[in-house]
């Protein structure tokens, strides 16, 4: 019993570090990156489909994303959807490719960016400690159940909260590393 709830609490973590990197790809800095796109949804023969389906996108230089499209005829509903995305870049169609360029940050946009990467680390961090408090919520509940002894309890508590301050220590060391590249010119 104890085991469960101890692997179900880091899986959960786990999940929630994963779901924070994702998010941080995602994030503009100053280079160019193919997640960069990948949440723009392209309206494709009236349906919204997410950019990544309808082509390859790939970073060939430092300030410059490639989008290749698999269908020639999505040319121009990738190019809109990409100028209505507002990211701060543009996109020039070149024959059958699309070639967006990114911009370099300026010193206020990059402090507004780690403003934005510390509250979703605030927010991760919230995350792990709400798995946490359900983790412990739950041993107590098994040791009133007399599922487990309190001294399992105890350890079981324990055991979380190492748990708790070694996946809140791999959040902010990867905020770190983003925030360091973001503040890089």
């Amino acid at each position: 019993m104890l085991k469960e709830i101890i692997q179900d609490a880091e899986h959960k973590m786990k999940k929630t570090v994963e779901v924070f990197e994702r998010d941080l790809a995602g994030m503009r800095a100053g280079r160019a990156h193919p997640a960069l796109l990948e949440k723009i949804s392209v309206d494709y023969y009236g349906s919204q489909t997410p950019l990544q389906h309808l082509g390859t996108i790939s970073a060939p230089e430092p300030r410059l994303l490639v989008v290749q499209p698999f269908d020639k005829g999505s040319v121009l509903s990738i190019e809109k959807a990409i100028s209505k995305a507002d990211i701060g870049v543009s996109v020039r169609v070149d024959g059958q490719l699309l070639r967006v360029s990114v911009p370099a940050l300026t010193e206020e946009r990059r402090k507004d960016l780690v403003k934005q990467l510390r509250r979703q680390l605030e927010d991760q961090r919230v995350a792990i400690r709400n798995i946490r408090r359900d983790a412990v919520d739950h041993l107590k509940g098994s040791q009133k159940d007399h599922e487990i002894s309190e001294d399992e309890d105890r350890r079981g508590q324990t055991e979380v909260q190492k748990l708790t301050d070694r996946y809140i220590k791999v959040l902010e060391d990867i905020a770190l590393s983003r925030e360091q590249d973001i503040m890089t010119p």
